[in-house]
């Protein structure tokens, strides 16, 4: 039976890897012009990194490298929400999928802000 704690990191892993399914989904549908090309691979590109990052905290050798990759982790959600919001205020992209995928970014940051502190002990 799956304890509390990796119970959560899988569903989180679940949940991560789903927001990063939509969110390719997303870029895949943008118009195709020149402004959204250059944004939505900008946002490709920092949006895989979350997931990427976390999967490498995983095996992370010491305390310090998860730390790290959750970090980087943390500042390529921080880099995806500036390419959300930007397209959203733009009028770029389907609106409703926009607002899920910036409302989801936000909890799944929330989470990584949190784990940060708690791993350094300042939570």
């Amino acid at each position: 039976m799956e304890n509390d704690n990796a119970k959560f990191k899988n569903e989180f892993k679940k949940r991560l890897y789903n927001w990063v399914l939509r969110l390719i989904k997303f870029i895949d549908k943008l118009p195709n012009d020149s402004v959204c090309q250059v944004m939505g691979k900008q946002l490709l590109r920092s949006g895989t990194s979350i997931l990427a990052n976390y999967i490498e905290a995983n095996s992370a050798s010491s305390r310090k490298d998860f730390i790290n990759f959750f970090t980087h982790a943390l500042k390529s959600s921080n880099e995806s929400k500036v390419w959300l919001t930007l397209l959203r205020d733009t009028n770029k992209g389907d609106r409703k999928e926009l607002d899920w995928l910036l409302k989801e970014l936000l909890e799944l940051s929330n989470i990584f802000a949190s784990s940060i502190l708690t791993l350094k002990g300042k939570k």
